[in-house]
């Protein structure tokens, strides 16, 4: 499809068009007054934020500029669990409508809190994401995100609602009726991560189901790293148009960013949040264009203001305006984590990588999990695939070494890749594991 004519479609019937195809100097004057206020309240009300800021130096009612801001230390996800778990509220308890949690892999849970404002701004900024990636009032909307302490099962219920649309409230797992609903209601919007999307796909096919009659057609995936070729197949399997919508827990969570219909990168709204991204090691800020980590500060947040925190997901910006008019900064797609990167015999690797290089390719599936482990002093890369169904085992080999050639040819490492039987592998009904990472565990018990 020709990208500049469905685009057109949005010039003048953009939910927040006002605010989405402001000028730069417009964005930038928004911004820096909003920054002042967000700054205040940090200074005000959070004691561990004040000495940061008196430190560098930052007054909030001195900013001028919003370079400014490039004085003050970074914040980190450690931050929050060493302030577990209301220490870097700008609210108290009663001040407060919601909490989320985030339970990450180890140690304590980073908490997150909203005020009502709060709320009404994330559910604005989802129902903008979702308009931004052609949802309209009235559309049904299949929720299989997880209901709960994450952040994305609320956070799209919300911001659909705040559309107009409404919402069959499924949060993940129970694949079986979750496709019986979908077939008998015929949504025209999934809501997953989209591992959990090719789930779905699986399953409906082994019930002899095809998800591409159900009249869905967009769909809002987010939560987890996917690449151009996981869209493909999600794609191929289902008959909708995928779309990348973006957020984390720390920030709001989703609604952050998101694809419009060009799909060439996610609008980042800046009218809420100031984008920048750095150099992972030395912590410089970059270039637009330059690959880098993002570094997010909120400007309308009230309960938990974030000043510079590093999301570890690596990306570029682009400030061009898109051809669907809005101005807003592109975040093109984030390719994995800084902390999820692994380093293979001096090769550097991201799950995401190998994802683009296996999923697609004739008799594989595209449900994969890498083991990393460790022999001697060398570490050793094995990726386990599933055999599409119906490839006889005999064939297996031949598509291991051929997977072998690939990821060399492509990334520079050398892995074993080993084929299992199909649902061979573990399935997720929220963010999929794609690391087993078994170093540590030779370590402790060497």
């Amino acid at each position: 499809m020709g990208a500049p004519t469905e685009a057109a479609a949005f010039h003048t019937r953009g939910l927040h068009w006002a605010s989405e195809t402001m000028s730069r100097d417009e964005l930038h004057a928004l911004q820096l007054g909003r920054l002042r206020k967000t700054l205040a309240n940090a200074h005000r009300h959070v004691a561990w934020q004040r000495e940061r800021m008196d430190a560098a130096g930052l007054q909030p009612d001195a900013l001028r500029e919003l370079s400014e801001l490039r004085r003050l230390p970074f914040t980190l996800k450690s931050d929050l669990r060493e302030h577990y778990p209301f220490g870097l509220f700008a609210r108290p308890l009663a001040g407060l409508a919601r909490l989320h949690a985030s339970s990450g892999t180890t140690g304590r849970p980073t908490v997150v809190g909203y005020t009502s404002g709060d709320l009404q701004r994330w559910a604005d900024l989802v129902a903008r994401s979702f308009y931004c990636a052609g949802v309209r009032p009235g559309d049904l909307v299949h929720n299989a995100y997880g209901y709960g302490l994450f952040t994305g099962g609320l956070g799209a219920h919300d911001g659909a609602a705040r559309l107009g649309c409404p919402v069959v409230p499924l949060s993940g797992g129970g694949s079986e009726r979750q496709i019986a609903l979908i077939m008998d209601f015929h949504p025209r919007v999934l809501c997953a991560t989209p591992s959990y999307a090719l789930v779905l796909a699986e399953v409906a096919a082994q019930q002899g189901v095809d998800l591409r009659d159900s009249g869905l057609a967009i769909g809002m995936f987010g939560a987890e790293p996917w690449s151009a070729a996981m869209r493909e197949e999600i794609e191929a399997r289902i008959g909708l148009r995928a779309v990348d919508i973006y957020g984390l827990s720390e920030i709001m969570g989703p609604g952050v960013a998101c694809e419009c219909a060009c799909r060439n990168g996610l609008h980042g709204w800046e009218d809420h949040f100031l984008f920048e991204v750095i150099d992972p090691d030395t912590g410089a800020v970059l270039d637009d264009g330059e690959v880098g980590e993002l570094v997010i500060t909120t400007l309308t947040k009230e309960a938990l203001p974030m000043l510079r925190y590093r999301t570890r997901d690596m990306t570029r910006l682009c400030r061009q305006r898109c051809d669907c008019g809005r101005t807003h900064t592109r975040i093109l797609r984030v390719t994995g984590r800084s902390d999820d990167m692994l380093i293979i015999r001096g090769v550097n690797v991201y799950p995401s990588q190998i994802e683009a290089v296996l999923v697609g390719r004739p008799g594989l599936s595209p449900n994969y999990q890498i083991v990393v482990s460790r022999e001697g002093v060398l570490d050793q890369l094995r990726v386990e695939v599933e055999a599409e169904p119906g490839v006889p085992p005999d064939g297996w080999e031949a598509l291991a070494a051929d997977a072998v050639r690939h990821i060399k040819s492509m990334i520079g490492v050398t892995a074993e890749v080993v084929l299992r039987a199909p649902g061979g592998l573990p399935r997720s009904q929220g963010k999929a594991v794609r690391v087993r990472d078994l170093r540590a565990k030779a370590v402790a018990t060497a």
